[in-house]
């Protein structure tokens, strides 16, 4: 999505934020790219942006409020970039944002709740704010599976093992997960929802990724032959166990 702004045609700007009533530099013109990204949100940071540029024609300023203020999080960015060109006075600013993977409930070594977050491509948390704006823009059309996970296991290997499992999770069999679980042993169960059952399926505490495959294969045989198991079991990675 790319629009062209002129500062003299702001006041008209429709980007579901408060617009500035007036600018410093009348003759500037800025082009905006906000990729993947909710425009709420990106609509919002856009004019912040502009009007801390305006200020003093700095780039840098830009740059230093966005890391100061930890705008990057606070927007749901992934990466951004700001640049001027001052002989056709066109400040060019693009957005990108992650994609979700999952809606996770954060759990204290005691079992109690901590917080919820949403975990992205990149394996960061976002405010669970993100998957909404999402919804709300259509950019996200299904539910996010959730994942129970403790506290002790959002970072080092498990963390990392488990971002990268999911990102290789295909859209249409994701739309079927209703939960996955890394319990205290670090094994991860998924609870699928398939022909309005319940089939739960545990790949166990390694080989997440290879076992992907496997799975996603079983789930489309049970699909067509109308015969939904309760469980999958593929903890051993050379052996798969169905149970109807």
């Amino acid at each position: 999505m790319k629009i062209l702004i002129s500062l003299l045609a702001l006041l008209s700007l429709s980007l579901h934020a408060a617009v500035p009533a007036s600018f410093n530099q009348n003759n500037l013109k800025y082009r905006t790219s906000f990729g993947s990204c909710p425009e709420k949100s990106s609509g919002e940071l856009a004019i912040i942006m502009m009007k801390e540029f305006e200020k003093n024609l700095s780039l840098r300023d830009v740059k230093e409020k966005i890391l100061s203020e930890k705008l990057e999080e606070k927007y749901f960015l992934s990466q951004y970039n700001v640049s001027y060109n001052p002989v056709s006075q066109v400040v060019k600013i693009k957005f990108n944002c992650p994609a979700p993977l999952v809606r996770v409930q954060v759990y204290r070594e005691n079992g109690k709740e901590h917080y919820s977050a949403i975990m992205v491509d990149s394996g960061k948390l976002f405010d669970p704010s993100y998957e909404m704006l999402l919804k709300a823009e259509k950019l996200l059309k299904t539910d996010l599976p959730s994942l129970a996970i403790s506290v002790r296991d959002l970072e080092g290997e498990t963390h990392e093992n488990f971002t990268k499992f999911a990102t290789q999770i295909d859209e249409s069999l994701r739309a079927k997960i209703s939960e996955m679980i890394i319990n205290e042993n670090k094994e991860l169960t998924i609870i699928f929802s398939l022909g309005g059952r319940t089939t739960n399926v545990f790949l166990g505490k390694e080989l997440w990724q290879a076992k992907l495959e496997k799975l996603a294969k079983i789930i489309s045989y049970v699909e067509k032959s109308e015969k939904y198991p309760t469980t999958i079991n593929l903890t051993n990675a050379k052996k798969v166990v169905v149970r109807f």
